[in-house]
C-alpha cells in the first residue's frame, strides 16, 4: 500500500481506488469485530429491518427477497440472507409464518440491542486518531464528488 505520499501525490491519486480500499478494509475489520462476538453483520441488518423500533417501518414481518430488497444499497453479493435467517430462527431471535415472513422475537429483540452495543467500540477502533472535524470534511468531499458524477448524493 502506498502510504507514504505526499499530499501532491495523494491529489493525483484515484478517489475509487481509494474509497474502494477504504470500503474493503472498513467491511473486513467490522465483520471480523461481530464474528469474534459470535454474529454477523447481515444477522444483525436482519434483526434491524425486522425491529419497528429500529429500521423496519411498520414492525411486520418480511420474506427474505423483501429482506434483501430492503438492505439492497449496503448488502454485499456474497451475504446470504436465507442462511443467516436461518441461524437466526435456531437461535429463537427470529420466527417464520406460514408465508415465510419472518418476525423478530422478543429475544431477537433483546439481541440487536446488546449486539448494537459492540458499534460504538467498532466506530471508535475505526476513527481513532480522526477528529470529528475530518471526518465530516471527509464525508463532505465524498458527497461531493458523488453530486459531481451522478447528479445529487444520498441523504
Amino acid at each position: 500500500m502506498m502510504m507514504n505520499l505526499t499530499d501532491q501525490q495523494l491529489a493525483a491519486q484515484p478517489a475509487a481506488y481509494w474509497t474502494g480500499m477504504a470500503y474493503e478494509a472498513l467491511i473486513a475489520f467490522t465483520r471480523a469485530r461481530q464474528a469474534e462476538r459470535g454474529f454477523t453483520q447481515p444477522q444483525f441488518w436482519l434483526l434491524r429491518n425486522l425491529s419497528e423500533k429500529d429500521l423496519s417501518f411498520d414492525g411486520q414481518g418480511r420474506t427474505v427477497a423483501e429482506l434483501h430488497e430492503a438492505m439492497s444499497s449496503y448488502i454485499r453479493p456474497e451475504d446470504d440472507l436465507d442462511s443467516e435467517s436461518k441461524v437466526l430462527l435456531e437461535r429463537g431471535w427470529l420466527t417464520q409464518d406460514d408465508e415465510g415472513r419472518l418476525w423478530i422475537t422478543e429475544a431477537g429483540e433483546t439481541a440487536r440491542i446488546e449486539l448494537g452495543k459492540h458499534s460504538p467500540a467498532i466506530r471508535d477502533a475505526i476513527h481513532d486518531g480522526i477528529d470529528d472535524a475530518d471526518y465530516v470534511t471527509a464525508l463532505k468531499v465524498l458527497r461531493q464528488m458523488m453530486k459531481n458524477v451522478q447528479g445529487t448524493p444520498p441523504q
